[in-house]
């Protein structure tokens, strides 16, 4: 197997005995970006020399027998809308195309200590804002199985990142899906941890209300590794949560004989691709096998959650970006006064679907419409979270597919908003409830990866973890990688 083909705790395991060296595992993955990033184009930013510094001090622990993390001496990529000293943070976007962040985000902080080798900054759609990653300002990423297709969004960079090779695991931002949804698109293991699980501490706003940081990995065992370093309580993020961490890796232990699974039947709709359908009922089937009972249950306002999702979403954009007016930080646009100055910078740096969701957002938090539309959709938000939560009085965990359709061809939904926002149909419930969920891959269909979705109870990655790890122990699906 190729260097670059291991997971976390293959290559942790290596590192511990000596059979290969940091740098030997750093310059592995730098080879592989150079030779396949240019047609993958996962990375805004790559960061060689960095890489190759902190593999030499991760080299020099080892040789001195010093304890080390799992993480230590393994290449990560860093999701280009997490701020990293000293290196370019862009969000994908021509406001902020040469900020250079003068701190490090808590997650970035918390790998550095752990001896995570960061390779680079990888791509996204402008800001977040998209389920494709065609919407950065730089280009679309391509996806490994298939280059004419997406690789999902907005975490597109980071999931083609490890599909590919470029990385062993990654850092991307879920939102309404979008660490879940690449992982889907690109069979990779992508977790979003309950809201306040993980610092948001230097990560640029896009819906501070429902934004979280998670892990995309090969294996669900890798983001047990992952989760373990970044979750806990940070003073400089007053959403994170007090109380200990729990130890991931022990739940992997367990099985899950017993474990009530729920299936809601709100979640086959017609209009699903009936391959992808087949693919999840076989998932479920699997997990049966393992010991699991499945039960269908029922979340009527669920249907409602797109609808919900962008109106809140919009608004807290229209709020968020404010702060990109041409005068603090980022690209300033010379004008004659200083609202021209304002319009000129934004009309000309936000791309049409950061614009969009300005306009949509100002427009629902206006005078006369934020009772009819914001308000009412937080009541409707509340409304699904308190339903899911009486689901899941009643079972462990519930499943559903990450999305109703296989990866599509790039510029095929660029000109409707409207059918690229319906990508996100079954993953706006954990996101509005602040859910934990993770996407592992469960099938292929003409060489196109199907995404499982599962959702836990607030807090509860262990379990979602654990569900997750006994159907790959089962399976084989993500131990395939694409030919590129």
């Amino acid at each position: 197997m190729n260097l670059y083909d291991l997971t976390i705790h293959e290559a942790a395991d290596l590192l511990r005995k000596k059979k290969v060296s940091s740098v030997e595992l750093t310059k592995a993955v730098l080879c592989r970006i150079k030779k396949v990033d240019e047609e993958i184009f996962a990375f805004l930013t790559k960061t060689p020399q960095l890489a190759l510094a902190q593999a030499e001090e991760v080299d020099k622990k080892i040789a001195a027998a010093q304890n080390i993390s799992p993480l230590a001496g393994i290449p990560v990529a860093i999701k280009d809308n997490i701020v990293t000293y000293g290196i370019k943070t862009t969000c994908a976007s021509r406001i902020l195309e040469n900020y250079i962040p003068p701190f490090d985000a808590t997650v970035v902080e918390r790998l550095k200590n752990a001896g995570a080798v960061i390779v680079g900054k990888t791509n996204l759609d402008e800001f977040g804002h998209g389920s494709s990653t065609e919407h950065s300002a730089f280009g679309p990423t391509h996806n490994p199985w298939d280059k004419t297709k997406v690789p999902g969004g907005s975490s597109g960079g980071s999931a083609a990142a490890i599909a590919s090779g470029e990385c062993l695991f990654a850092l991307g931002t879920d939102t309404g899906g979008s660490i879940r949804q690449p992982a889907g698109f690109c069979a990779v293991s992508g977790l979003r941890p309950t809201y306040g699980r993980v610092s948001r501490y230097g990560l640029i706003a896009m819906t501070s209300s429902m934004d979280v940081i998670g892990p995309m990995t090969k294996d669900v065992e890798d983001a047990s590794l992952v989760l373990q370093v970044l979750a806990g309580k940070d003073e400089l993020d007053s959403t994170t949560v007090e109380g200990p961490v729990p130890s991931y890796s022990h739940f992997l232990k367990e099985d899950i004989k017993g474990l009530k699974v729920g299936v809601p039947k709100e979640f086959f709709i017609e209009g699903m691709d009936w391959q992808v359908e087949r693919s999840i009922k076989e998932a479920i089937e699997k997990l049966a096998s393992l010991g699991a009972s499945v039960k269908e249950i029922t979340l009527p306002h669920t249907v409602y959650g797109v609808a919900c999702y962008y109106i809140i979403t919009p608004s807290e954009i229209s709020s968020n970006l404010s702060r990109f007016d041409g005068i603090k930080y980022g690209l300033s646009k010379e004008a004659g006064n200083l609202f021209k100055v304002y319009t000129k910078t934004r009309g000309e740096s936000f791309g049409q679907e950061v614009k969009r969701r300005i306009m949509l957002g100002t427009y629902t938090l206006s005078a006369g419409y934020y009772e009819a539309y914001y308000l009412k959709a937080q009541k409707v938000r509340t409304v699904i979270k308190n339903e899911v939560l009486r689901a899941l009085e009643e079972v462990d965990v519930i499943i559903a597919p990450t999305s109703p359709n296989l990866p599509f061809k790039l510029g095929s939904q660029i000109d409707a908003p409207l059918k690229m926002y319906l990508e996100d149909i079954f993953m706006d419930t954990a996101s509005l409830a602040g859910l934990p969920a993770i996407s592992i891959p469960c099938g292929f269909i003409k060489g196109l990866p199907v995404g499982l979705q599962i959702m836990g109870k607030p807090f509860d990655e262990g379990t979602v973890l654990k569900v997750a790890n006994n159907y790959q122990q089962a399976t084989e699906w993500h131990k395939q990688r694409p030919k590129l």
